[in-house]
């Protein structure tokens, strides 16, 4: 291709130029076609999250009133909750209840007697190279590792601090 350019411009170039001009017409080429910079991407919004203070409740609203399809509760005692997820076509809700005395969602509800959004959950196409591009970038994660979240996949927590106060779940999709 850029030897028909060349000549059609009828310049004349020597074989280092023409190699010169076509390494930076490929490289040109592939950032145009979007290849990414990093080795991770963002994807879908997964779920989001909400803290409610009565599970069965809470449940009864979004399936009886609302008219959703809901999950069974299904019990995380690595992360110290129940959860039940809410269908929504496009994405879910995930409502929390605690599981424990020393589970998170306790504390949360302690501070918002009635409950409320409680976090945010982004797929990422992988999470161990987000995690170390993230870290390098001084964002902090709430455990050392990627742990198995609801959806059997690992997971990992950043800190609502270095992210606008929103606290940001990501789950390997």
């Amino acid at each position: 291709m850029a030897s028909a350019v060349l000549k059609v411009a009828g310049v004349g170039l020597s074989a280092c130029s023409r190699l010169t001009l076509l390494r930076t017409l490929s490289t040109t080429a592939a950032l145009r076609q979007g290849i990414p910079g990093s080795l991770w991407k963002l994807g879908r919004l997964n779920h989001i999250a909400i803290a409610v203070p009565d599970m069965e409740k809470a449940t009864a609203l979004y399936r009886d009133v609302l008219g959703a399809t809901v999950s069974e509760k299904v019990p995380l005692p690595e992360h110290g909750v129940y959860t039940v997820f809410v269908e929504l076509g496009n994405t879910k809700l995930e409502l929390l209840h605690p599981l424990g005395e020393k589970s998170p969602i306790a504390g949360f509800l302690q501070k918002n007697k009635s409950g409320g959004m409680h976090h945010i959950c982004i797929e990422v196409d992988n999470i161990n190279s987000a995690i170390a591009d993230l870290k390098a970038k001084n964002i902090r994660t709430l455990s050392a590792e990627p742990r198995i979240g609801a959806h059997g996949k690992p997971v990992m927590f950043l800190h609502p601090k270095d992210c606008d106060g929103v606290l940001v779940e990501l789950e390997e999709a």
